[in-house]
């Protein structure tokens, strides 16, 4: 068992590469990720509680940073996340540290109860100010499989009544 102990960080699996340009192998990326999401959590108080903004970040980065905590293995970390590699990980907690700070600048959240704003209903005309962002077609096949797929999963009787068979 004391061979195991001293032996296991020897033992451990090194990453060679991340097989993505220009994202170099960090060796200790779980202690960074450990790090970055502690400190994600401490800016992210900067935040009105009760923010959908706060909230989001709040619940993903605890959930990481405990998968973290509970897991030694840079492999086991990636497994059980699923988000990527933790070198990825690592860029999104950096990226999401930079966000935090700009949201805090631009204070989204701190609009005044008398701001007037301009509604726009479904039905009223889009003012010319506005960029109009209309998708194109979408490609025959998918509405012959739509419809295939209506036809397959509609219930054979459409009315409450029982059908009798002739």
């Amino acid at each position: 068992m004391f061979l195991r102990l001293i032996s296991r960080p020897l033992m451990a699996k090194v990453k060679e590469t991340t097989g993505i340009v220009g994202l170099d192998v960090v060796p200790n990326a779980r202690e960074v990720l450990i790090g970055l999401y502690n400190k994600t959590l401490k800016e992210i108080q900067a935040v009105p509680e009760d923010e959908g903004y706060r909230k989001a970040v709040e619940g993903f980065t605890r959930h990481r940073l405990k998968v973290c905590e509970e897991e030694e293995d840079w492999e086991m970390i990636e497994k059980r996340l699923g988000c990527g590699q933790v070198e990825e990980l690592i860029e999104e907690a950096r990226d999401e540290l930079t966000l935090i700070g700009k949201m805090i600048e631009w204070d989204p959240w701190g609009v005044p109860d008398d701001y007037e704003y301009e509604v726009i209903e479904n039905d009223a005309p889009v003012p010319k100010h506005v960029p109009l962002h209309r998708p194109g077609p979408l490609p025959e096949e998918f509405y012959k499989t739509l419809e295939a797929i209506q036809q397959k999963d509609a219930p054979k009787v459409t009315s409450g009544e029982p059908q009798l068979k002739e």
